[in-house]
């Protein structure tokens, strides 16, 4: 969506906005607002709108950049996915994203089916045929496997408090048309936060990026990404569904940390009548 981003980090920044939504019998409307900056400077906005039901989801976010940033590139970027809830597995259907800059415009459409990938489509494509030095990516590597937004919708299995340690102790196996990687989340603390719609705790994880197939070994940017030790995710609760939603996403790059963070929170529970009138 940015253009001044490296593929591994941009990657990483869709799969790292790892909120975690359980299936309860009301469904929510999450709707966020976040800033973008990178090293303290205003880049751009982005915004989230997730619809969980007991069993089915709908993800949106868009993202565009601002201010001085706007006036030497003009990227954006949206994205939407849905999918099905069963048995505290998240199964994706579909999923397709959209960015654009002063260049070109490219669009990934990718069909699935209980995880399993059964088609992709991309254009203009990256590559024809691939680069010389990526690793394949297997028919293996598309199974068991989320899209960057449906990564946004996990049940969350512990009991007891929202807030804790096992929010963090997950690994989201991430296939976004191209590359697979995996995101490792693992427990680091917890603080108190506040912004428009939101006061409270949230949970802070350690983010690592771990490459696995459709990537380069020998690129800067990949061995970077793979040793950066300089990622987080915050995760606050969402108590109509049992839930967590990412309130900041630090990601250190090449051009310096991008902070993704809420400036809005609003959720509203609806019920099934009231989104079928909509």
């Amino acid at each position: 969506m940015i253009s001044n981003f490296r593929r591994p980090a941009a990657a990483l920044l869709l799969g790292l906005g790892a909120g975690c939504w359980g299936a309860s019998a009301a469904a929510d409307t999450v709707q966020m607002s976040y800033s973008v900056k990178l090293v303290g400077l205003a880049l751009g906005t982005a915004g989230l709108q997730a619809t969980i039901e007991p069993s089915t989801y709908q993800v949106e976010v868009n993202a565009k950049l601002s201010g001085m940033a706007s006036a030497v590139s003009k990227s954006e970027g949206a994205a939407q996915a849905s999918g099905g809830i069963a048995q505290g597995r998240v199964l994706p259907n579909a999923y397709a994203t959209t960015s654009s800059n002063s260049r070109e415009t490219r669009t990934v459409r990718m069909a699935l089916n209980s995880g399993v990938v059964r088609a992709v489509e991309i254009t203009p494509p990256f590559e024809e045929p691939p680069a010389a030095g990526r690793v394949p990516v297997t028919d293996a590597h598309k199974r068991g496997v989320v899209d960057p937004l449906s990564a946004l919708v996990m049940p969350a299995t512990h009991t007891g408090p929202i807030i804790a340690p096992a929010a963090c102790e997950r690994t989201l196996p991430v296939y976004d048309g191209y590359t697979r990687f995996d995101v490792e989340l693992s427990y680091v603390g917890q603080r108190e936060v506040k912004t428009r719609g939101y006061s409270g705790p949230v949970v802070v994880c350690a983010a690592r990026y771990k490459p696995v197939a459709g990537h380069r070994p020998d690129r800067r940017s990949t061995k970077f990404m793979t040793d950066n030790k300089n990622m987080q995710v915050w995760l606050m609760p969402v108590e109509g569904v049992r839930a967590l939603a990412p309130y900041r996403i630090s990601v250190g790059t090449m051009v310096g940390e991008v902070v993704i963070e809420a400036t809005n929170v609003q959720v509203a529970e609806t019920t099934r009548s009231q989104r079928v009138q909509r």
